[in-house]
C-alpha cells in the first residue's frame, strides 16, 4: 500500500481510497454526530445549499460555521461538542473549509473516509481492509492553504497506515513527531488560533483525543448537492 498525503485540497490527488481530514473541526464533528446516534450527516458547500436541503429533507438540524461563527439561524455550529445526544436522524452541515473537500474527495476517489484523531485507529482499519494499493490523505487546510493541524493529523494518519510513504506521507510524519503531544500539534496551527480567537478552546482539546471513537463514517451517495455520509 503507497501512502500519500495532500496538504492543500488544491493537490489533486486521486487514489481508490481517500481519507478526508479536517481536524479542527469538520470531520471532527461528523465523527461525533454519527457516533451518538445520529443517521446521516449531509454535507453542503453553500448555506444556501444546506437551507435548501433541510427545506426539501425535513427533520432535520441545520449545523455550520463561516469563519467558526455559527451561521445566523442554525441549530448548531461546527463544535463536536454539540453533538453528544442526536436532536433529530439527519444533520445538514456546511464549515469553511472540510465539508468543500468532501465533496471534491467524492469525485476523485472510490471509496471515502472521514479521518479524524477521535477515531484514528478505527479508520485506518477500515482503509487497510479496503485492500487498495493507494491511500490518499486529504487535508481541508484553511482557506486554501496548509493548515498545521490537519498536517499534524494526517502525519499520524500515515505512521498508523504504514506501507510505503510518498514523500508527501514522509513529511506529514515527521511533522507530527516535532509535537510531544496531539493537543500541542493541533494548538500550533492557524485553526487554534481562530478558534483561541471565538471563545473555543476547549474543542481543540476535545478533538485531540485519539481513538476514542469506533465509528468510521463514510461517503454513501449524493442527495441533491449534499453528499450523505453515514456509519
Amino acid at each position: 500500500m503507497r501512502v500519500h498525503v495532500a496538504f492543500t485540497p488544491a493537490e489533486e490527488v486521486s487514489a481508490p481510497v481517500g481519507i478526508v481530514i479536517d481536524v479542527l473541526r469538520a470531520t471532527s464533528t461528523m465523527t461525533q454526530a454519527l457516533a451518538a446516534g445520529y443517521r446521516r450527516v449531509l454535507c453542503c458547500s453553500e448555506v444556501d445549499e444546506a437551507r435548501a436541503v433541510a427545506a426539501a429533507e425535513g427533520g432535520a438540524v441545520l449545523a455550520g460555521e463561516r469563519k467558526t461563527v455559527r451561521i445566523d439561524g442554525f441549530d448548531f455550529g461546527n463544535s463536536p461538542r454539540e453533538f453528544l445526544e442526536p436532536a433529530a436522524e439527519t444533520v445538514i452541515l456546511t464549515t469553511t473549509n472540510g465539508t468543500r473537500l468532501l465533496l471534491a474527495a467524492a469525485e476523485r476517489c472510490e471509496l471515502v473516509l472521514v479521518g479524524s484523531l477521535l477515531n484514528l485507529e478505527a479508520v485506518v482499519g477500515a482503509a487497510k481492509a479496503a485492500g487498495s494499493e493507494d491511500v490518499a490523505v486529504l487535508c481541508a487546510g484553511v482557506q486554501g492553504e496548509l493548515a498545521m493541524d490537519d498536517a499534524f493529523c494526517a502525519g499520524r494518519m500515515a505512521a498508523a497506515l504504514g506501507g510505503e510513504p510518498a514523500d508527501s506521507a514522509v513529511a506529514a510524519m515527521r511533522l507530527a513527531a516535532s509535537f510531544a503531544t496531539n493537543e500541542e500539534g493541533l494548538d500550533a496551527s492557524q485553526s487554534a488560533r481562530n478558534l483561541h480567537a471565538s471563545g473555543l478552546h476547549d474543542d481543540i482539546a476535545w478533538c485531540a483525543r485519539e481513538s476514542v471513537l469506533d465509528v468510521v463514517p463514510r461517503f454513501s451517495r449524493m442527495v441533491g448537492p449534499a453528499a450523505e455520509v453515514t456509519l
